[in-house]
């Protein structure tokens, strides 16, 4: 008799290669998406999944990673007192660049795979955005071998134990920056850190405004000394992580965020209200002397605003919470630089916190407008 038993493919279950079924259909579906559609019943029938979702916030950060790229060659040659022209600075930052990006996405990717193919699940999407931030708020100059220990601590402790993209409740890229932080603190802080050098060459100084602001209250001196006005710290002419320098880029990106609806203009909006009000009452009660709104351009204010408070993962999922949690994140910004000059920024801290406290939040306003209903009906 002739078999008629339909085969599974190569890599289908079943199938000669189906133990590699995960990895295929995370390149299967990549770029497209499957031609199976729902027959019957209530199902939402909508072209974007949670894979176009990520790829609309890499698409968003593109513009901060070029600058910082073309910064990157602009600090080097500045500090060592040649200017060659734009992209002869931009190429020279793109190959100091290209290697952060390729131990983020190998390692990272490499262990979401992994732990695909163990579990017999998809391999999650939630990397591609975690991949492209990494590089872009850590020095040019981190060893590699540091930030491939610090990617996989991330991934594995702060995604995957919790099970995967969606179920972790910090941030995997700010999680990956404080293991570096705090494991690594000589290639994380300081002034050589900042400056990409050539090989062999001495190290390159270059201070960052946030290491003025913990000098004291002769910061807003400093900084004048040191050229750090406020439109250049808009612009992103200075030193700093790779892609957290330049506001205007990071505007373009929010730009986009916001009109795709992919992130929260709410939480935007409140972390600058919450930076601007500590900031100013610390200039009130003489704290500082650094303006309120300089705190905005400084340090990875405006990128952990636009791209990590925004997690929708680890964020506020209520509309009143995220006004809370937005509050929350800009003001213990501003508190931690004010208030602790052994860590001048305060950014990744605060975003950490609001993270944990995220669920919290929600919880009380949910109980609140449950109580509130409670009240009308009886």
């Amino acid at each position: 008799m002739e078999d008629n038993t339909v085969k599974p493919g190569l890599f289908e279950k079943g199938g000669k290669l189906g133990w590699l079924h995960s990895s295929w259909d995370a390149f299967d579906t990549f770029l497209r998406v499957p031609a199976t559609v729902t027959a019957k019943g209530a199902h939402i029938r909508d072209a974007v999944d949670i894979k176009r979702v990520m790829i609309i916030v890499v698409l968003a950060l593109v513009p901060a990673a070029l600058f910082g790229m073309w910064n990157v060659g602009y600090q080097h040659n500045l500090a060592a007192g040649d200017l060659p022209g734009f992209w002869n600075q931009f190429f020279w930052g793109l190959l100091k660049v290209i290697p952060l990006y390729l131990v983020s996405y190998i390692v990272g990717l490499g262990i979401e795979f992994a732990s695909a193919q163990i579990k017999g699940e998809e391999v999650n999407e939630g990397y591609l955005v975690s991949g492209m931030i990494i590089p872009l708020i850590v020095p040019v100059d981190v060893p590699l071998w540091m930030l491939a220990i610090a990617v996989a601590f991330a991934v594995i402790f702060g995604k995957e134990v919790f099970g995967g993209t969606g179920m972790n409740f910090l941030n995997p890229a700010l999680l990956c920056r404080a293991f570096l932080f705090f494991s690594y603190p000589s290639a994380m802080s300081g002034s050589e850190v900042w400056i990409a050098r050539r090989c062999g060459a001495d190290a390159i100084t270059g201070a960052t405004p946030l290491s003025y602001l913990s000098e004291g209250t002769d910061a807003m001196a400093a900084l004048g000394g040191a050229n750090f006005n406020f439109w250049n710290m808009f612009a992103g002419t200075i030193p700093g992580s790779v892609g957290e320098t330049s506001v205007i880029a990071i505007l373009l990106g929010a730009v986009i965020l916001i009109w795709t609806g992919v992130a929260s203009w709410k939480i935007m909006v409140s972390s600058v209200a919450g930076g601007l009000l500590i900031g100013w009452l610390g200039t009130l009660c003489g704290v500082t002397d650094i303006p309120a709104y300089y705190h905005l351009v400084m340090g990875g204010f405006a990128f952990g605003t636009v791209f990590m408070a925004t997690d929708p993962v680890t964020s506020a999922q209520t509309e009143t919470g995220k006004w809370i949690y937005g509050f929350l994140v800009g003001a213990l910004c501003v508190i931690v630089r004010l208030f602790n000059p052994g860590y001048a920024e305060g950014m990744m801290l605060a975003i950490l916190l609001g993270n944990t406290f995220a669920p919290i939040i929600d919880h009380c306003v949910v109980s609140t407008h449950i109580s509130r209903r409670v009240s009308k009906v009886a």
